[in-house]
């Protein structure tokens, strides 16, 4: 008797397993991304999240939930990550950091057999210097540094170089970058030297700069810069060139944004990686796939306003006419010039002793 309330129990329980809705087991995807960095559906936008949970579940009949967080630096994803606190599935880092953390064993190779989207990268994003095998990652966005400046308030005759970021006749209305490596690099840009020194020397003339234009800033800032663009509250910041069509489209009437490229400056590529911490592998390459695909890649460019490496994207008629010409001008540059230019400019993995050098700077930076 009791086998046979066994046996009976046994069936129920695989009918309600089978037959109840709410049942059904869910795979959970974690994605850790920059802010302001994906198609998010607002403004009728093409809702990259929402749109990879239905077409998952229709795809491979399983219930699917993403969880989707933001950071604000490479420094700060990086911080979280090696301290093993945190779990994440997918992750899209800047070149460089994504060369310091293969070193530090901190990635998991990519099985391109469920990436078979990664045909669509261009050929110049292939065999890079911070993932020579293109073992570790797939690209997902580049472009070039800039300044933004208000022209109701800057004179053009002083928009040239990384000089205006130091110009006293604008104190208190500049930003600077809130990280080590950005902030740094605006200062070594600035003095012509190589963002990717090992000379102890080169970052103490750097460090002198960033002191002088210390008191002459309005604050140190990473998204914040949007609003404080966008709004006039601020005048001067170095940004990203996708970024600046994103404040231009969201400008006060009384603000008139203008940009350059000063010369040299930051060249850099982010890209989907897969963290050693990930709780499933398979999922995040459907995912990272399901980005390269046509209407997520063509969604996220034209919503980030960011260059992509995806053919499907720029090769895209609508995509172009969307843009517009001088937006694509700036955006896209000659491919060949791109590839000399990051590799002269992009920043490079840096040994320990360095790290902890800048790092140690950049605190007495923010103190002061």
């Amino acid at each position: 008797m009791k086998k046979l309330i066994i046996a009976v129990a046994a069936v129920l329980a695989v009918f309600c397993l089978s037959g109840c809705g709410g049942s059904r087991e869910t795979r959970v995807l974690n994605v850790y991304n920059w802010g302001e960095y994906i198609s998010d559906g607002s403004e009728d936008s093409f809702d990259t999240i929402a749109e990879f949970e239905k077409w998952y579940e229709q795809e491979y009949g399983e219930d699917i939930q993403v969880n989707y967080d933001t950071f604000a630096s490479n420094e700060d994803m990086y911080a979280k990550l090696s301290t093993g606190a945190v779990s994440y599935d997918v992750i899209i880092p800047s070149d460089y950091m994504i060369a310091r953390m293969a070193k530090e064993d901190l990635l998991l190779p990519l099985d391109f057999d469920n990436i078979p989207n990664y045909k669509n990268i261009d050929e110049n994003f292939h065999g890079l210097y911070y993932d020579p095998e293109d073992k570790y990652s797939v690209p997902y966005a580049y472009g070039i540094v800039g300044i933004i400046y208000n022209a109701n308030e800057v004179d053009s005759a002083d928009a040239t170089g990384w000089d205006l970021m130091w110009n006293e006749k604008y104190a208190g209305r500049i930003l600077q970058f809130n990280n080590s490596r950005d902030a740094f690099g605006t200062a070594a840009y600035k003095l012509n030297k190589s963002v990717n020194s090992a000379d102890h020397a080169d970052w103490d003339a750097e460090y002198d700069e960033l002191m002088t234009q210390r008191p002459l800033l309005y604050g140190m800032v990473m998204d914040e810069i949007f609003n404080l663009m966008e709004s006039g509250e601020a005048a001067i910041g170095a940004y990203y060139a996708g970024d600046y069509f994103t404040m231009l489209d969201a400008e006060a009437e009384d603000v008139d944004l203008r940009f350059y490229y000063p010369d040299p400056t930051n060249y850099y590529i982010d890209a989907m990686c897969i963290p050693k911490c990930c709780a499933d592998k398979e999922l995040a390459e459907i995912f990272i796939n399901y980005m390269l695909d046509h209407d997520a890649a063509i969604a996220n460019a034209e919503y980030t306003w960011y260059a992509s490496p995806n053919k499907i994207v720029y090769t895209d008629p609508e995509y172009v006419e969307t843009m517009g010409e001088d937006a694509m001008s700036v955006l896209y540059p000659p491919m060949d010039d791109f590839a000399a230019l990051y590799n002269e400019y992009a920043y490079r993995n840096l040994d320990q002793d360095t790290l902890d050098y800048i790092n140690t700077l950049w605190e007495n930076v923010k103190i002061n």
